[in-house]
């Protein structure tokens, strides 16, 4: 029987790994490169793909989650880096904002970023990304609002020293706020 080719609409494919890689690693040249990676792997064991096992999304996000693994084992640990969108309203709040949401997510776990990096990078739904780990989706649900939970209490721990000072807690309440 014929394997239906994991690779025949690679487009929505490419903006989706990207966007997790982005999420997970920064946006920019690295995350290019961790992409370029993933889909490299990809090519060269396009025949080991499954159907049966699930989407090509969760395949493909299953060798970028490696390959953001091996990305960040091989650079000097740092905290991760905002995402370099300006928006044109206020570039200083949302760079404020950028910079607080980027400092707690680092503070989570590795298994909280990936989670959230699936969820809100991948764009993946709790079932897609119970896909690409292994687990139930009522699980992924669970471990999900933890680390929701978990971000909205570091965020919240950022917000307490600032609050005293002038001006301070508006622009880092907004990060929570989007949660």
């Amino acid at each position: 029987m014929a394997r239906r080719d994991p690779l025949a609409n690679p487009e929505p494919l490419i903006r989706r790994v990207y966007s997790y890689v982005a999420y997970r690693i920064g946006d920019g040249p690295e995350a290019q490169d961790v992409t370029s990676e993933t889909f490299e792997r990809a090519l060269r064991g396009r025949e080991t793909y499954d159907p049966s096992k699930g989407r090509p999304e969760a395949w493909l996000i299953g060798i970028a989650r490696r390959c953001v693994s091996d990305a960040v084992a091989a650079r000097l640990p740092t905290v991760a880096d905002p995402p370099e969108v300006a928006s044109g309203a206020d570039l200083e709040d949302e760079s404020v904002r950028r910079l607080t949401l980027a400092a707690a997510i680092a503070m989570l776990d590795e298994r909280e970023q990936d989670l959230v990096a699936l969820r809100y990078g991948a764009d993946l739904t709790a079932r897609r990304i119970g896909d690409v780990l292994g687990l139930q989706t009522n699980a992924v649900e669970v471990a999900l609002h933890r680390a929701l939970a978990r971000l909205r209490e570091l965020l919240e721990a950022q917000d307490s020293p600032a609050s005293a000072a002038p001006g301070g807690p508006d622009s880092s309440k907004s990060a929570a706020v989007e949660l």
